[in-house]
Order: C-alpha cells, then structure tokens, then sequence
C-alpha cells in the first residue's frame, strides 16, 4: 500500500493530512498561527509562521500514521489564495506577506482599473481588480514601502513559498496563478501585457507548473527532520477551492459544489472560460488541465452560525457539551422548530462585507422583519437560510450563464448537517450529494502528490477512484422559499446606500443579481 500527504496552508494554520491510496485517511494533523491585523482592515500573516507550523503538522501527521516512510509515496500542496509573499534574491521575505482579506488597497484597485481597462479585465484576467486580490498589492508596495520594493525578485503565493522552503524550487501552478490578477486564465500562462502595463517585473513570477506534475523534490535535511523519504515528489499544488473541487470529485464539467466552511462558496467546473460580464463571480483556472470554473464567493458563511452560537446560544454550547453532542447539531435542531420562511424574519449574512454578487467589502449584516412574535428559532433559521440565499444568488447567476447541476455535492463542516442539505436543496432547487469523504482541499492536495508521484494517471482518475455519493437529498418544498429569497434579493440594494462605503473601489459599477 502506498500512502500520500496533503498539506493546506490556510489561513488560521497548516493542515496535514495522510491517506492511503484508496483515499482513506490515515492520521491528520493541525498547527495554528497567529493572523495579524496591524491597522484596521489590514490582514498579515509573518511566513515563517506558515513554515513552522508546516513542519509541526507534517511532524505530527508522519508520527501519527505509523506507516513505513518508504511508503509514503508523494505530497501535495493546497493553499489560501491571493496572499502577496515578496521575497528577496535569496529567497528570504523582505515583509509579512498581504493577505486575501486585506482591504487596504481599494485606490490601487482604482488605479489598475485605469490602466488595464475593461478589455483586459475580461478577456485575460476574467476576473475585476478586488482589494483580496495580489496585483493590487504589489502596487500598493511600490508606493508605500518603496524600500521593500526595491527588494523584492520573486513574488509568490502562500503555498508556493512553503513548497519552495520543502524543496527549493520556485513554481506556481494555474489554479492558484488565476488569483492574482497578474494571470491570462484562459492561456493559462502569466500575462506579459498585464505585467507590463502594471509595470511589474516578469523576472519576478515563478515558472507555471500543471497542479498534479512535480514541481520539486523534498529537500534531504527537510526529510530527515519529517521522517519523510528524501527526493519524494512534490505536486505544484492548487489553491484551496480548487483543491476542495478534486476533494469532492468536482472534476468535470456539471460536478458542481456546494462548500459550508467558515465562508461559502458554490464551485462549477466549465470546459471553457466562461466569464459573468458583470463579474459578479470569478472565473478561475482549474487544478484539472483544459479546465476552469465559476465561483461565486460567501464571505460569511458558517462564521454566522459561529456568531449564534458564541452571542446567542452560550447555553447551547454548555448543553452539547454535557450531553458529548455537537453545538451545531443542537441549533439545527433548535432551526428546525422555526417554520421556512421565519414568518417574515430575514437575515443578511454580510458579517465581513461581500464578494458575490455585490463586490462590497463595506456590506453589513441585518435581520428585517423581526417582531415580539419572533423566537430564537427563528432567528436560527433566519441565518441559515440567509446564508443559503447568499449562495443562491450565485447558483442563479452561473445558471444564467448556461451551467447546469445534476447536483451540487456538499462539503465543509455545513455539509454534515442533513437539516441544512435539506434547506439549500429546496431553496436552489437542485438536488445536494453527500460524499464519502469530507476532507476537500488536504484530500484535493494528496490526490495530487499521488498524480506527481505515478500512483494516478490523471487527478480525474484519482478522484473518481476515491470519491463517492453515498446519498442525494432532492429539493422537496422549493415553492415555500420563493417569496422569502424575493424579499431577501430587495433588502441589499434598498438599504446599501445607508451603509458606509455604499461603493466599492474597483473602477467599476456594482450590480445585484438582478
């Protein structure tokens, strides 16, 4: 039997985990690192926190499994996507690195909107220029810190500095690339228009490398402190939604997904780059060859449910703990007491602004609707159902584009929940899968080392080899949800103009669903 790692470099720590061939999980392992907010709306992360804590969980995963290391076959790399890591000529970082919730940068997203033009912002990067987003970053640099600037001769991504300390080899690999707003998505190669016109130097962008093909060997002193075998092969890796779709078999186009972690997200892979003209949801190479995807964007997803739970149902959590039950499972239940619909009550899920479909990092969150008849099941299932409205918004607008879903496969802790399967199945009116497995981008990410390594001869093949549906929830009252999501579509744009920052810096006009 041979076994394979994955590794995810996320934003609150490093996963590891270690499958065997088959895909089941062996051991896993989890190392946490601080994120640092120096000014308000600045997000940064110091890298040499990602390595240790990457060292930690590989440490732990190896000594867990109890496996042979000459068995250990190959590792993979998922990773958080956008982060601007400048490195000098020696590799070493001249700054903490910028990250994808880092919303410092609106006036260079302004200015890159200038410089590109509508053009170039939908035929090569597919995607607007957006505060997470690298290329805004790097401009942001050169005004700011024109020191560290001077410095800088590579730029790359968070996973990727943490493969070149694994192997000493700088690479990116498409999925992660079409990130940065530096990539031509559909040629899959970095843009030399885009760099040039942004005047950011070529020489500074890592070789480009298929997500599933080496991209280095495992350093012999890295090795020996793992107790990993020397010279394995490490896959250039994916970024973590792209990592999360080979996670869960979404490797072809139609095998859509569903993702309920901290944030939301719906995944549809496409055989072609197709792109929303009003760039309501991002257009992204796959970790797949000849093979992108649509993907709309909820930046608080399951965070909501985290928000109830710690300020509205500390008793709860006491509860669960007492019984040796999970918190969540309790306020579901508690959800389901509530009617669909909440007789009214309608939630906003916009706790840290959002992505998809409004662009709108100043986009707050909001009950409507409430009255003394109101109970706390309702306002339970008011969250979950505004979050699923959120993610409806986008299923409708990758729709629109001409993507069709047998189903949406579910993943992330929201996935387990069959109250809230049976929920978005009815609201989207499409049928939701659950999976044999659950572990989406540590999965995506070993299956990966395994392609690099030869034990699959395609990341489809991988996935399809250890992934199934074991159960399909169909919608069963999707006609009880309709008037809730209209009400729910009106709420954003009759009350965004009484937020601060009613628009977004992006050089370009918002747009709802509509």
């Amino acid at each position: 039997m041979r076994y394979l790692v994955g590794l995810d470099v996320g934003t609150t720590g490093a996963k590891a985990a270690l499958y065997d061939e088959t895909g089941r999980r062996v051991a896993a392992s989890t190392s946490e690192y601080p994120l640092v907010t120096p000014r308000p709306g600045w997000s940064e992360q110091d890298p040499q926190a990602w390595w240790e804590g990457t060292l930690a969980a590989l440490e732990a995963v190896v000594a867990e499994a109890g496996v042979s290391p000459q068995a250990i076959a190959g590792l993979g790399l998922s990773g958080q996507m956008h982060g601007s890591v400048f490195l000098d000529a020696e590799g070493a970082p001249v700054r903490p690195a910028i990250l994808w919730n880092d919303s410092r940068t609106a006036r260079q997203c302004d200015e890159i909107a200038q410089r590109l033009g509508l053009e170039i912002l939908t035929s090569v990067t597919c995607n607007p220029p957006l505060t997470g987003f690298t290329a805004p970053k790097v401009l942001w640099l050169r005004e700011h810190e024109p020191q560290n600037y001077r410095r800088v001769a590579h730029l790359v991504l968070p996973k990727d500095y943490i493969r070149f300390k694994l192997t000493g080899t700088l690479a990116a690999d498409p999925s992660d690339a079409a990130g940065t707003l530096l990539f031509d998505v559909p040629h899959g190669e970095w843009s030399r228009e885009v760099l040039q016109r942004l005047e950011i130097p070529v020489s500074w962008m890592p070789p480009v490398v298929a997500s599933g093909a080496p991209a280095g060997e495992l350093r012999p002193e890295v090795a020996k402190r793992l107790g990993l075998p020397a010279h394995i092969p490490v896959a250039a890796g994916g970024a973590d939604n792209a990592c999360a779709a080979v996670g869960s078999g979404a490797v072809r186009e139609g095998q859509g997904i569903v993702s309920l972690g901290t944030s939301g997200t719906i995944v549809a892979p496409m055989a072609s780059p197709v792109m929303d003209p009003k760039q309501r949801v991002h257009t992204f190479n796959h970790a797949v060859d000849r093979l992108w995807y649509l993907m709309g964007v909820v930046l608080s997803a399951g965070l909501c449910l985290r928000w109830v739970r710690d300020e509205l149902a500390r008793d709860v959590v006491a509860k669960a703990r007492e019984q040796g039950r999970d918190a969540y499972d309790l306020l579901t239940e508690l959800a389901a007491e509530a009617p669909p619909g909440c007789e009214g009550l309608v939630f906003l899920p916009y706790l840290m602004g959002e992505r998809s479909p409004h662009k709108n990092p100043d986009a707050r969150g909001m009950f409507f609707g409430l009255t003394y008849r109101h109970r706390r099941a309702h306002l339970i299932r008011a969250v979950l159902e505004g979050v699923s409205f959120a993610l409806r918004d986008s299923v409708e607008i990758i729709r629109g584009l001409g993507v069709r879903f047998k189903h949406l496969r579910a993943t992330g802790g929201g996935g387990r929940s069959l109250f809230w399967r049976q929920m978005l199945a009815d609201v989207f009116n499409v049928p939701i899968a659950r999976l044999n497995q659950e572990e989406g981008a540590c999965l995506g990410a070993a299956l990966m080392g395994g392609v690099a390594a030869g034990v699959y001869v395609s990341l489809p093949a991988a996935a399809e080899s250890v992934i199934n549906v074991v159960e399909v929830t169909d919608p069963n009252e999707p006609e009880l949800y309709e008037e809730p999501y209209r009400l729910f579509r009106a709420l954003y744009p009759a009350t965004v103009g009484l937020l601060p920052g009613a628009t977004v810096g992006t050089g370009l006009s918002l747009s709802s669903t509509g």
